[in-house]
């Protein structure tokens, strides 16, 4: 392999001309693609412009003739190169082959014009999505559908159909936005196509299904859980996106702030003892787990895990994926993972009582053991545990600590606005008088004011005053208010002090904490 350097050496010796940004070059800013994706991200050859009849291209490697001939055969033009380094021609291929935008909706509303569509495709090869071969409509419509939602950072995509038609909806930050309503006589065939790829039983409406699907996207690998479900207009389906470019592995890279990140790393460093991540579905646990192995991981550790289902395989640690068709349950795998001689265990979800008591007796007997459940808050997790029939005392001598989490969306940097807070946010928060700050929707954010998420957290050690008050009484408002006099600061406080530095808005931090009003 040659290095850049030599590379710059090549391209000095042949006398080519250089250029290092290519992203105002005429094909890249329009998007016009003279040859397959696959082509010029294998050769690293772009087609940059035209120029006096010629055809110049952009080349990393000046040594490389015989890809120019190549290029001089396809297109049946005459070729000029220059030269680019790898790096910014890489990033000018993915631009030339991004998506635009509006590219599905405008492929849907050309279908329903045409008013004819092809039969389905059934092809099961893996493929790059941004290799436009030629697809189907439903093949190429399904593609479309599905880098779009990736380059909008979507973590779900909802097909549901309607009594006419469907409803293809995202799930961005955590909260579902409609994007397309393809014809009637699309539907069904881009159902069966997405079973078809997840090798699911085509001629099964009545059952529900699961399946995976594996596709590339420009080199990334991405992952996809699917799911199906009758329901009284047909079939809905849900494809859940595994990129595992997206996950942000560190305790340091997940919002945490500085004095929970410390007594947090504190308790995930002991050798024994129970640690719980609670909070609602999609609050970002397992990603506050995964992070936490990563922290802890190393050579002299044993890290076991057991999840439902294992959604993103980690390097160096032993992962079980929970199977009920052959009755490996929690409960059966923890019981196996115990002699394999772990150091760590990690525990998908405490579901039932079995499952808790294994899990504690592992604590007591030398293990660090990591699990979530699903609560609002942290002093409810202990109480969870003692509905499920453990001892007050069994918990109090093996949990550590319990952190309760929700994910909060960012406001969008490109168009975040102040403005005056209104008296009821100023009492809900209990805010001085200030500034806020909101998002008023942009391009950038689709409208929505926000760009990304970020995490607020309440953490509650299980140390003296909060063992003494368990063994009186399991009540969550007796353990909360006993965490708040020992200065645990709750998800609504957390989520203010986002507020007043201008992360997020007052509406978001309501819209995740509402619920526990319920429960004071």
């Amino acid at each position: 392999m040659v290095d850049a350097n030599d590379e710059y050496h090549f391209a000095d010796r042949f006398g080519l001309p250089a250029l290092y940004d290519l992203s105002k070059s005429p094909f890249v800013a329009e998007g016009i693609q003279k040859l397959p994706y696959s082509f010029v991200k294998q050769k690293l050859a772009l087609p940059i412009e035209e120029k006096d009849g010629k055809l110049i291209v952009a080349i990393s490697h000046p040594y490389d003739l015989e890809v120019l001939e190549e290029i001089r055969c396809i297109t049946g033009q005459d070729v000029e190169e220059v030269f680019c380094p790898e790096t910014s021609l890489e990033e000018a291929i993915e631009k030339c082959y991004h998506q635009g935008e509006r590219e599905a909706s405008q492929f849907i509303e050309g279908l329903k014009k045409e008013g004819k569509l092809a039969t389905l495709e059934e092809r099961e090869d893996e493929y790059d999505l941004l290799d436009k071969q030629d697809h189907s409509p439903v093949v190429r419509l399904l593609n479309m559908i599905i880098i779009e939602a990736i380059q909008q950072g979507a973590s779900d995509i909802h097909f549901e159909p309607l009594e006419k038609g469907m409803a293809i909806r995202y799930r961005i930050d955590g909260v579902l936005q409609f994007r397309h309503s393809p014809p009637s006589d699309l539907c069904k065939q881009l159902l069966t196509r997405i079973k078809v790829m997840a090798k699911m039983d085509i001629a099964e409406h009545r059952l529900p299904q699961d399946g995976r699907i594996k596709l590339s996207m420009g080199g990334r690998q991405i992952d996809f859980r699917v799911s199906t479900v009758p329901i009284v207009y047909g079939e809905r389906i849900v494809l859940r996106i595994l990129d595992k470019s997206n996950i942000v592995l560190g305790l340091d890279n997940i919002g945490m702030r500085e004095t929970i990140l410390e007594s947090f790393q504190k308790y995930i460093r002991q050798n024994q003892g129970i640690v719980l991540v609670t909070g609602p579905t999609g609050s970002g646990k397992t990603t506050t787990l995964y992070s936490a192995i990563h922290e802890i991981q190393s050579q002299e550790v044993n890290v076991m895990t057991i999840e439902d289902p294992v959604e993103y395989k980690l390097q160096g640690i032993a992962q079980i994926g929970v199977n009920p068709k052959i009755d490996l349950t929690f409960a059966k795998g923890l019981r196996h993972i115990l002699r394999q001689d772990p150091d760590v265990i990690m525990i998908g979800e405490i579901r039932d009582r079995e499952t808790a008591e294994i899990a504690i007796q592992s604590s007591l007997t030398g293990h660090l053991v990591l699990s979530t459940l699903h609560t609002n808050d942290a002093p409810s997790a202990l109480t969870r545990l003692v509905d499920m029939g453990i001892e007050p005392y069994l918990l109090s001598s093996s949990v550590l600590a319990v952190l309760a989490q929700r994910l909060v969306r960012r406001i969008c940097d490109e168009c975040k606005e102040s403005y005056q807070p209104t008296p009821q946010e100023l009492e809900d928060f209990d805010l001085e008088k200030g500034k806020l700050y909101r998002g008023k929707g942009c391009n950038t954010c689709y409208g929505s004011g926000y760009r990304g998420r970020v995490g607020i957290y309440e953490l509650m050690p299980v140390t003296g005053p909060i063992k003494q008050q368990l063994l009186r009484s399991a009540d969550a408002n007796a353990l909360q208010k006993t965490a708040t006099e020992m200065g645990m600061a709750a998800l609504r406080q957390e989520g203010g002090r986002l507020a007043r530095e201008g992360m997020t808005t007052t509406a978001e931090v309501l819209r995740v904490t509402r619920q526990l009003d319920l429960y004071q």
